[in-house]
């Protein structure tokens, strides 16, 4: 089981549906323009097609689909590493606002309409009544081949990427070698007049700190040698001053004990400031008015203003230049490296055609077999001795799908030569075709789901009862749901649901209803013999039922 239920408010002509879906195989029929192929465009809408206003009944501010699943094994990994509950059930809801605009949720929390894409895809195979215009389309057949061989183009496109981007650098490495090389040279020329200079790191910081200094040397030693007189001065100096409040308080602390706090924070003070002094003393042993060094400083200074005034950067960021050339540099020489881009071109294109080779053998393996099979399926279809041939031939040039042209060939009638699918086929028979193929590649997919949509067009009589046969088929292990308008095909049904569509003052509306015996007679004689049922076309139907539940006995 798959699909259990689906509930429509205010979509297009429903106004309100709630439908319980069955396991097997299951068939919607009813009137021309009755809106057959409502429930299948609700269920491609909640699975995130392409919405617009229109799908709003007229009126309404809103349409509103949900569509519940079992929820299969294959698809609980995608749902928690994309952030959703992962429940045996499996809700997805979507609205659409008289704006167009569209909101989204999958078990309640929202979604975007890409994730209820990827989901669908692993929910549900729609197979359409135009499927056969695929069937023309170069890249629709090679990934229906692809499918059926179990391979994938992932890797060969992969490498067929990288090959063209490593084609691309050594194209424009060659085209580029004159300019390239005049960059190199100006490159190599500004870095060889940094590289004079050789400026180090936070080396300018440390030229402009001593620089001051030296510049003011005087005016330093003689602010150091005024501090240490006015500390030590005989009879003005602030040590002797200090001295003498500490000795004051300290010879009365034994009367006011807050004096004694007092006396240690001089005593402190006294301590420090005599450290000043031994400081300042050293300081002038050492310092000194050094022209010499001086002059060093400005030359050295100028030497690095001018190279910042000539590249416009602070001095400071010299250093860092020079990194960032020769940086680009490395690069540039990378860039011409012919040899080295050269290999890279050749080691890609050599794992290109490793991975494109293996792709050509999986599809040359699988070829054979999906012709045999379509082939097969085609005689019960009314195509007797007709044959089907997927044909693999290498292509003229190599490409990102691999090395190889994939076209389907088909003979109609015994005898002919098998030739591409859209120019000798019929409408009819492509349709046949096109149900062939859906039948043999069904099971490929890991969708529980499949939904065929008036695939069965074109067809009658003997074969719509084979094409009924085949989906009853399928319906034995996966659910199926079919809108057909052959009486043949909704016969061979485990479940039938009729869709009718009713007028009212309010407007129209659409209703799905199950019929089961004397309904579901009743509908198939409808489809029998038009508006009008007679005793003929119900007894026609009943044979029809009667036939297909003693078979299916029979089976059991």
């Amino acid at each position: 089981m798959a699909l259990r239920r689906i509930t429509l408010r205010d979509f297009v002509i429903v106004q309100a549906l709630e439908l319980e879906l069955q396991p097997g195989f299951t068939v919607l029929t009813g009137e021309t323009g009755a809106g057959k192929s409502i429930l299948i465009d609700a269920l491609q809408l909640a699975l995130g097609a392409r919405s617009d206003a229109g799908v709003v009944r007229e009126g309404s501010p809103r349409t509103d689909i949900c569509a519940e699943f079992d929820c299969p094994k294959h698809v609980r990994p995608w749902l928690e590493e994309a952030g959703f509950d992962s429940d045996d059930m499996l809700l997805l809801r979507r609205t659409v606002d008289t704006q167009g605009k569209s909101r989204a949720w999958i078990n309640g929390t929202p979604a975007t309409a890409a994730q209820l894409r990827a989901l669908g895809d692993m929910l549900l195979d729609i197979h359409g009544q135009h499927a056969w215009q695929s069937l023309t389309r170069p890249e629709s057949v090679r990934g229906l081949l692809d499918a059926f061989a179990g391979t994938s183009m992932t890797d060969t496109l992969a490498r067929w990427s990288q090959w063209r981007a490593d084609q691309k650098a050594l194209q424009q490495a060659r085209q580029a070698q004159a300019t390239l090389q005049q960059e190199r040279e100006r490159l190599q020329w500004q870095i060889s007049e940094v590289e004079k200079l050789a400026p180090a790191p936070a080396e300018w910081d440390e030229l402009d700190a001593q620089h001051k200094r030296l510049s003011h040397a005087q005016a330093l030693l003689d602010a150091a040698d005024g501090a240490i007189q006015t500390l030590q001065a005989d009879e003005a100096g602030a040590l002797g001053a200090l001295t003498q409040a500490h000795l004051l308080l300290q010879a009365q602390e034994h009367i006011e004990p807050e004096f004694a706090n007092l006396a240690d924070i001089l005593a402190s003070c006294l301590a420090q400031a005599n450290d000043v002094v031994h400081s300042l003393h050293a300081y002038l042993r050492h310092a000194d008015i050094d022209p010499q060094r001086l002059a060093e400083l400005d030359a050295r200074m100028s030497q690095w203003m001018t190279l910042a005034r000539r590249y416009k950067r602070p001095p400071a960021e010299l250093p860092a230049l020079l990194q960032d050339w020769k940086a680009g540099m490395r690069q540039l020489d990378a860039a011409t490296d012919l040899e080295q881009l050269q290999a890279a071109e050749t080691a890609s294109a050599k794992a290109y055609q490793a991975a494109a080779r293996a792709l050509s053998q999986a599809r040359a393996k699988a070829a054979p077999r999906l012709s045999a099979a379509i082939t097969q399926a085609m005689q019960g279809l009314g195509m007797e001795g007709g044959r089907f041939e997927a044909s693999v031939t290498r292509a003229q040039e190599p490409a990102a799908h691999g090395m190889d042209e994939v076209v389907f060939l088909v003979a109609g009638h015994p005898g002919m030569s098998p030739k591409p699918i859209g120019k000798v086929a019929s409408g009819g028979e492509l349709s046949r075709i096109s149900l062939a193929i859906s039948v043999t590649t069904s099971e490929l997919g890991m969708a529980p789901t499949l939904i065929f949509d008036e695939v069965d067009s074109g067809v009658g009589g003997a074969v719509a009862e084979t094409v009924g046969r085949l989906m009853q088929q399928l319906g034995s292990d996966r659910q199926v749901l079919a809108v057909t308008h052959l009486p043949q095909v909704a016969a061979c049904a485990h479940h039938h649901l009729k869709v009718a569509k009713r007028k009212s003052p309010a407007g129209t509306t659409s209703t799905v209803l199950a019929v089961q015996e004397e309904q579901r007679v009743a509908e198939i004689a409808r489809m029998l013999g038009g508006e009008r049922s007679t005793d003929t076309t119900l007894a026609h139907a009943r044979e029809m039922l009667n036939n297909v539940a003693t078979s299916l006995g029979v089976e059991d």
